[in-house]
This record gives C-alpha cells, sequence and structure tokens, in this order.
C-alpha cells in the first residue's frame, strides 16, 4: 500500500494486469486488511476486487492456497512487492507454446544470492530451484525468480491447506521433483524488488524517468515536466524543477525548489527557500523554511524544522519530528 507517485503500489499490478486482459483478481491478506480495502475498495482500474485473509500468516504459499477455492484454469500470481512492465500476454504465449502447467518470470540480476536462483536448460525447461543460495555456494546462473507466475489452478490444491507454507522453498521445487512441466520466461523488461527504502525510493525515480511502461500516470495537470495536483498552491516564485509530482492541497512557498526527480504528496508543505530532489515526501509534511532534502523518504505526518538537512538514503518514519537545523543522513 505504500504509494508510488501518490497512487497506492497496488494500482500499478491491477493497471498491469487490465492491461492484458485480467478483470478478475483475489488479493491474499493477512496485515492491515481493513486499511487495504478502504484504499483500493472492490474495483479499480478494470478490475474486480475480492480479499481472502489470512486468520494466521501462510507464507508465500500459504496464502495462495487460501485462495485456491476460489479460481479454475489458468491463473496468475504476483509477489505484492514487485514494480514491472512484463508483457504478460507475451508470456501467456510461451505458457502456450510450452504447454507448460507452470511458468516462471525470471530477470537477470549482478548479485542472485539475495533472491531464489532458477537454473534452466536451452528451451527454458526448469531444472533446479535454489531458493537464496549461501555466500560460499558456487553460482551456476543469474537468472532469479522474478515473482510472477502462471500455472494450472490444480497445482495450487497440491498444497497443504491451513499451514505455513513456502511457494519457493518447498511448492516449486516439489513441482520440478514430480515432473511437472515448469517453464521459465526471461525477458527484456523492467523489473524492481521494492522491499527495501533504497529500492522503494529508486522505483518512484525510475517511473518519473519513464524507464516504466505503464497505462497509469500521476494525478493532476501536466505543467511542463511536473504533473500538479488541481488545488496545489505554488508561490510565484517557486521553482519546479524536470520530472516532479504534487498531491492534492500541497502548498510550495516562495523561492521553494523542488525538483528534480521528487514527489510530494497531497497535503504537504515546502516552505520558504527550501530545496527538496530526488525525495520522497509522503502526506501531510511541513518542511521548514531553508531547510534541504536529498535522496530521501519522509512518511506521513512529519515536522522538518527550518534549516534542516535530510540526506544520504535517510529514512523518516511517521509523526518524527525533526529539530531546526538538524542534520539527518544514513
Amino acid at each position: 500500500m505504500v504509494p508510488l507517485l501518490n497512487r497506492p503500489f497496488l494500482a500499478y499490478q491491477l493497471a498491469l494486469l487490465s492491461q492484458h486482459g485480467v478483470g478478475d483478481v483475489i488479493l491474499t491478506c493477512s496485515y492491515r486488511v481493513e486499511d487495504v480495502r478502504d484504499a483500493m475498495g472492490v474495483a479499480m482500474l478494470g478490475a474486480g476486487l475480492r480479499y481472502v485473509v489470512e486468520k494466521e500468516p501462510l507464507g508465500t504459499g500459504g496464502g495462495v492456497r487460501n485462495a485456491a477455492d476460489l479460481v479454475r484454469g489458468r491463473v496468475w500470481v504476483l509477489n505484492g512487492d514487485i514494480l514491472t512492465d512484463v508483457d504478460l500476454t507475451a508470456m501467456a504465449r510461451f505458457h502456450e507454446a510450452r504447454q507448460a502447467r507452470l511458468t516462471i518470470l525470471l530477470t537477470r540480476v549482478p548479485d542472485p544470492r539475495p533472491y531464489g536462483l532458477v537454473e534452466i536448460d536451452a528451451d527454458g525447461r526448469i531444472h533446479r530451484f535454489r531458493e537464496k543460495p549461501a555466500t560460499d555456494e558456487p553460482l551456476t546462473a543469474d537468472t532469479i525468480n522474478a515473482g510472477v507466475y502462471l500455472l494450472d489452478a490444480e497445482l495450487l490444491r497440491r498444497i497443504p491447506a491451513e499451514r505455513a507454507v513456502s511457494i519457493e522453498r518447498e511448492v516449486f521445487p516439489a513441482l520440478i521433483a514430480d515432473g511437472v512441466a515448469c517453464f521459465a520466461w526471461c525477458p527484456t523488461a523492467y523489473w524492481r524488488d521494492i522491499g527495501s527504502p533504497d529500492a522503494y525510493r529508486i522505483a518512484q525515480m525510475d517511473l518519473l524517468d519513464g524507464r516504466v511502461r505503464t497505462s497509469l500516470v500521476p494525478a493532476g495537470r501536466r505543467q511542463g515536466a511536473a504533473w500538479v495536483a488541481e488545488d496545489v498552491v505554488l508561490a510565484s516564485d517557486a521553482r519546479l524543477e524536470g520530472a516532479v509530482v504534487i498531491g492534492a492541497a500541497a502548498r510550495v512557498e516562495d523561492r521553494a525548489r523542488v525538483g528534480p526527480r521528487t514527489v510530494i504528496g497531497a497535503g504537504s508543505v515546502v516552505g520558504s527557500g527550501a530545496r527538496v530532489e530526488e525525495a520522497v515526501v509522503w502526506e501531510r509534511v511541513q518542511i521548514g523554511a531553508g531547510a534541504v532534502l536529498r535522496e530521501c523518504v519522509i512518511a506521513n505526518d512529519v515536522r522538518i524544522g527550518s534549516d534542516a538537512t535530510i540526506a544520504g538514503g535517510a529514512v523518516v518514519a511517521a509523526g518524527t519530528v525533526v529539530s531546526d537545523g538538524a542534520r539527518i543522513t544514513r
């Protein structure tokens, strides 16, 4: 639910699914479910939404199994922290051409150790799945599990019910061992795991730079390279530089400079003479006069004092008060 360009991250996944003709989406939830419902409702971006709630956390496999009785035929499964513009239609064609029962999206990364390493043959058939290899293990591939799966719904019912299960460590290796037709597809596409603060911020820089193909655009009107909500107040001598998104009811005061590559959330205020660049600022943040924000993430309802500096990948938690003149970096 974290915002990307002032929209819930999940909206980007729904837009991708809708673009490729998927109109029935089940959200498997366990944490702060009502917050998800409040933000997403029952329909969004052409997709009807249903919710399946875990009484206890069931892991990546158990959570999917919890929804298995609601689906049939061919099913897409997406990890909830992956930003990608992969061509799902092309992936489905690959799946059909190989007569696969499971197809996993792969991507290449410089260091695959933090992820699930997938080894395939020349035709794309998976012959080994190694989840997060140890640092002393030799690497035989640089392709990793990218968290997008296309599979027969019947395979979901093989997952043990009502207990925590890892789809990566238990389910996929078992399918491969049983000789199920499991294939991997590794196209050229944008992909980023946004599960760390740095990756989360960089994903928004990538969106601002146009590196991610998406039908979802920021709310508001175009003003040069910026997207500015209709009720934003900009001082006559405030400057927006490069790609910027400014949310509803925000205010940018005199001599302030915002951008490049910056997101300002709804109801936030950039004080007189403040400088904000390559930063992600959530809602209702008060940025004091002369403050400098660079390469940081500021959560909701933060108050930043005059002439404070926040930089170097710092993350400021919701409700924090930063004193005048403070220096925060990581």
